[in-house]
């Protein structure tokens, strides 16, 4: 397979731990997949993800930005992989088919209710394979306004193409809208697509940071 993958991946843990001490990690060392790594991490996603695109121009790939609390559970990933982005420029495990005013996150509606009738996308959660539970969004390779961030597949010519950038202003909450806004802004396609995975964590709505993040994000796009 000539298509070259790269696994974009930002961990509190350092380097040596990351291979025995995350889903990601030991799902990596099994397929023996190549991953842009940044060890002891600090810094918010968008810094990071910036920085594999960056380096990306020089080096292209398929770029695969994942949280490293996720296990890849797909034995045909690159195969999966390569079948969606023969449909869509960007790909994720779950989104939502519309986009509303005011929309709180990816799978919520202004009113911070689920969006269920939209939704696309199925995702393990738990701590290993079998999962603990499966949850069922919709049905996936369907063409979708927002993505969830535990995921986010591109050909980096394709976002390096559109000058498309992480915001880093959102260091983790809102990261993800606001980089689905831009890539439906430059008319990139967007889509869920069946790849077996088990994320350890859900999502944190609500506190201090995370209205802090959608106000910001609010602000930037004005609905």
């Amino acid at each position: 397979m000539s298509e070259k993958f790269r696994f974009v991946c930002a961990t509190r843990e350092p380097q040596e731990r990351f291979p025995t001490h995350t889903a990601l990690g030991r799902s990596l060392s099994a397929f023996g997949a190549a991953a842009r790594l940044f060890p002891a991490n600090t810094a918010g996603l968008p810094v990071v993800y910036n920085t594999a695109l960056r380096e990306a121009a020089d080096d292209p790939a398929i770029l695969i930005f994942v949280h490293d609390d996720v296990h890849l559970c797909d034995l045909f990933w690159p195969m999966h992989i390569l079948a969606g982005l023969s449909h869509f420029d960007i790909l994720g495990l779950a989104g939502n088919r519309r986009r509303t005013p005011r929309q709180s996150a990816w799978h919520t509606n202004a009113n911070r209710a689920v969006d269920q009738e939209y939704l696309s996308g199925i995702v393990g959660f738990g701590k290993g394979f079998p999962p603990e539970g499966i949850d069922f969004y919709g049905p996936p390779c369907q063409e979708v306004k927002l993505l969830d961030g535990v995921m986010l597949i591109a050909r980096s010519e394709a976002l390096l193409a559109k000058q498309i950038r992480f915001d880093e202003q959102f260091d983790f909450h809102f990261y993800d809208l606001d980089f689905c806004r831009q890539a439906e802004q430059h008319g990139l396609r967007m889509g869920t697509w069946n790849i077996s995975v088990v994320h350890e964590s859900g999502g944190h709505y609500g506190g201090p940071r995370w209205e802090s993040a959608y106000a910001r994000y609010l602000e930037k796009w004005r609905s």
